[in-house]
């Protein structure tokens, strides 16, 4: 054997018995050699790879599947010239295969040599073939160089002659090195001649745009072409879902309502805006929709669903307006009676009959007339099942006002039966598990929300799972739930909207279990409450003493966003309320209110927040 390739391989080698092997093996051999060679190239033995894949004939040097080894073993020799001529061979064999070039350029670029590598790729881009696009973009894109991956793909659009050929692969790419201004060139070029693309644009802009900046760019953008092009309705439609990505309801609304005159859907867009902001709880926004649906659309389809939206909507805004004005709900009571009047007593209706009875059992007091109300709803003949079964959870709810929990629960178990496995099965499960925490059965309550962890609503199963991490973390060193009962009271107090008595039973359950896991729970709730009673200073005072100590930072970022509202909304001090924001914002970056207290910090510092 020779001596060198002994020093190289070592004695005794598989490489050694190989290259002593007669001709009947040869090919075999060869094939060995091969594989023997990737692996020491694999393992880092550079030396020993090249010695290999250089006794290997000139034309298997260049095939495919072993010049990248065989360069990569020359390279990582600095044998730079060699490198050279086995790729420049490599192309004379192969000449219209261009991704060699690209590969030619990198051994140039490896070399040191930045201003021959570029000469090169150049070269490759100016001979470009549209056979050769694809090839070539994905030998850039392999060699981490992104914008001759794009040059390639644009040169390929000049080619076919075609505005949004390679628009994906160019999407991707753009994404995947965070160019987001020409991202969105591409995505809104995409749709232009081709509607059926918006879902595919819309996820890739989801997927793709993170900052608030990004999206005020794109929605720039969109608002001029839409300007620009009136009768282009997947401007508009990209527009309006941007607008509800970004919570700026009166400006979807505005694009809803052009989408309906143009579509000629009778208000469907608007109403569908609506019932979006009703949810996120703009309800000035909600409350314009309904009025335009109201005035604009008597008589059609949706007319009657927003008559109804309206008035329970105006109804969300003033419960949610502290202190809630008794002369305000009843005004409410008499438009509910009105759409009744105008539309009729009908199962379309039995929503607004369930509102009503709601306010009166809940807010005004009167049960009697409630519970009327809901046995009209579950006697109503051709009413569906679903209409008469939330009417029953409804009823239920009202017989725990008035502490008779054996109805209650009698209730809750029927419509579970009869809506098994369904959300408002759920649903009724959930109050069922709630009612026996308010009684201190804790073992049951916790049965029921084991179940309804797994909920398939995400609503359900948060709040299933929430009331039972109360009740683990109070009853694993206080087994007999002393203080956990006396909590659950109070709760129940705030279910029966007995506020007062609910305040002081938090009082007396701070007093007694001083320094109890509970304590930070408790004074939640009690500013909660205090706000709601309009005592606005005594509630902030309170949230300090979540906020001020470390060891309640569960619940942290709750007290300080509370307390950031409380000083926007009701005490209109927009200096402070900004500071708390941006206290959220630093302290709690992971929290669930970033995104609110972000936009709200925006809009209280002067920026242009939709």
């Amino acid at each position: 054997m020779n001596q060198s390739l002994r020093l190289i391989l070592g004695h005794g080698s598989l490489a050694a018995l190989l290259l002593t092997a007669g001709p009947v093996v040869a090919q075999q051999s060869e094939d060995s050699a091969v594989q023997l060679a990737r692996e020491y190239e694999r393992t880092g033995e550079h030396e020993k790879a090249a010695y290999l894949f250089g006794r290997l004939r000139p034309d298997e040097q260049t095939a495919p599947n072993i010049l990248p080894d065989y360069l990569a073993a020359l390279q990582a020799l600095k044998r730079d010239k060699e490198a050279e001529k086995l790729v420049k061979r490599a192309q004379r064999q192969r000449p219209t295969d261009l991704a060699m070039g690209v590969t030619l350029g990198q051994v140039y670029a490896k070399a040191g040599d930045q201003g021959a590598a570029q000469k090169q790729w150049d070269r490759v881009l100016a001979q470009l073939t549209s056979a050769q696009v694809v090839p070539v973009a994905t030998e850039f894109q392999k060699a981490g160089l992104p914008e001759l991956t794009a040059r390639t793909y644009l040169r390929g659009r000049e080619l076919a002659k075609n505005e949004t050929e390679f628009a994906p692969q160019l999407i991707q790419l753009y994404t995947q090195s965070g160019q987001t201004d020409k991202l969105m060139s591409e995505t809104l070029r995409l749709v232009q001649d081709d509607e059926q693309q918006l879902p595919f644009v819309r996820n890739m802009l989801q997927n793709s745009l993170q900052d608030d900046k990004d999206f005020a760019a794109l929605e720039k953008e969109l608002l001029t072409l839409v300007q620009k092009n009136p009768e282009r309705g997947v401007y508009s439609e990209l527009l309006l879902w941007l607008q509800v990505q970004r919570r700026d309801f009166t400006g979807a609304l505005v694009q809803a309502k052009a989408l309906d005159r143009r579509g000629r859907t009778e208000g469907q867009r608007v109403l569908e805006v609506a019932e979006i902001a009703r949810r996120n709880k703009d309800y000035e926004s909600a409350i314009s929709g309904y009025e335009y649906l109201v005035r604009e659309y008597r008589g059609r389809p949706y007319y009657a669903l927003a008559r109804q939206r309206l008035v329970q909507t105006r109804e969300d805004q003033v419960r949610t307006t502290y202190p809630v004005s008794v002369t305000q709900l009843r005004s409410l009571l008499q438009d509910y009676q009105q759409v009744l009047t105008d539309l009729g007593r009908t199962p379309e209706t039995a929503p607004v009959l369930r509102s009503m009875a709601a306010l009166m059992a809940f807010q005004l007091d009167e049960k009697d007339a409630a519970i009327k109300l809901l046995n009209e709803v579950i006697e109503m003949p051709r009413a569906s099942l679903d209409v008469v079964d939330q009417a029953k959870i409804d009823l239920a709810d009202i017989y725990l006002l008035r502490a008779e929990s054996w109805e209650a629960t009698l209730l809750y178990s029927q419509v579970e039966k009869s809506h098994k496995d369904t959300p408002l099965g759920y649903d009724a499960k959930l109050r069922n598990a709630r009612l026996s925490y308010f009684a201190g059965d804790f073992k049951l309550a916790q049965s029921h929300l084991d179940i309804l962890k797994q909920a398939t609503s995400r609503e359900i199963a948060n709040d299933a799972m929430q009331l039972s991490l109360l009740i683990t973390d109070n009853t694993a060193m206080d087994t007999a739930g002393v203080a956990l009962r006396d909590y659950a009271t109070v709760e129940q107090l705030v279910f029966q909207n007995k506020i007062p008595d609910a305040l002081r039973g938090l009082d007396a359950l701070l007093q007694k279990y001083p320094g109890h896991a509970l304590q930070d729970e408790a004074w939640f709730l009690k500013a909660q409450l205090l706000r709601r009673t309009g005592d606005y200073p005594a509630a902030l005072v309170t949230l300090e003493s979540i906020t001020a100590n470390p060891k309640y930072d569960v619940l942290s970022d709750d007290a300080l966003f509370l307390a950031a509202s409380i000083q926007e909304e009701n005490l209109q001090d927009f200096g402070k309320a900004q500071q708390l924001y941006n206290q959220v914002l630093v302290k709690y970056p992971g929290s669930i209110y970033v995104a609110e207290a972000r936009k709200r910090f925006r809009k209280l510092r002067g920026d242009v927040v939709n």
